[in-house]
């Protein structure tokens, strides 16, 4: 894997809370509904109301149960989108540059004017974090709702990502990683933020902060998964979940 240069400005991203996250999918919306009324072509959708509805989304949410032995079962809500990440493969694999990452703030983006839809960045991501839009015929992904952060109209509170703005228990955290005084820096440090998949070697920019249920989880099954070489979002969540 080629690494990228570091960048040498912002690092922008996001933490989120596994703890307080209750996957109400508010996020979900709130990106949906920001997205489809920004400057781009709205994130088309396929057969809405009919039996095999689909659709382009730049943030989901995966709920996964955990059933510790001597506890009630521990629901454990994960919010999944682009990661912007320092060493991106989804750059280093775009045939026409039309995906890059920002010197100035770390986001990484997709010019969708010079995009084919080849798909490439979607088979390099290893967290599914790229979709193609079918009626645009691009791949599409998380902006950190850069038109919503850097715009002067809205008030200076609106001034974050939509998901984040929206997100009814404070689950999500936008802010500065390169700044070790800003708040995602000091959640991170303070909570322990997690990598998703490092193995990977992408070098993912945001954090994840564990459940705090280590009582519940102390006899859980997934401990013995440890040793286990799980892939996926499920092997990560299972060998987080069985350190705590």
């Amino acid at each position: 894997m080629t690494c990228l240069p570091a960048t040498t400005g912002k690092k922008l991203g996001l933490v989120i809370d596994l703890d307080t996250c209750v996957g109400c999918n508010a996020c979900v919306t709130a990106c949906k509904g920001w997205n489809d009324q920004g400057a781009g072509a709205p994130l088309s959708d396929q057969d809405p109301y009919g039996a095999a509805p689909s659709g382009t989304f730049l943030n989901r949410v995966h709920s996964y149960q955990v059933h510790p032995v001597d506890a009630a079962a521990l629901t454990v809500n994960f919010p999944r989108s682009c990661l912007h990440c320092d060493a991106a493969p989804c750059v280093t694999v775009c045939p026409t540059g039309a995906s890059y990452k920002r010197a100035e703030d770390g986001i990484v983006l997709v010019n969708e004017e010079t995009c084919i839809g080849c798909g490439l960045c979607a088979w390099a991501c290893p967290y599914g974090a790229r979709e193609l839009d079918q009626a645009a015929g691009v791949m599409k992904k998380c902006t950190l709702c850069v038109d919503r952060i850097y715009n002067d109209a809205l008030p200076e509170a609106d001034r974050e990502p939509a998901c984040v703005r929206t997100c009814p228990t404070g689950a999500r955290h936008f802010g500065d990683f390169s700044d070790p005084a800003s708040k995602v820096s000091r959640l991170s440090a303070e909570r322990g933020g997690h990598a998703l998949m490092p193995e990977m070697g992408t070098a993912p920019v945001n954090r994840y902060l564990p459940p705090r249920r280590k009582d519940a989880l102390a006899t859980s099954p997934l401990a013995p998964l440890l040793d286990v070489k799980a892939s996926g979002f499920a092997g990560w969540l299972d060998r987080l979940l069985g350190k705590l």
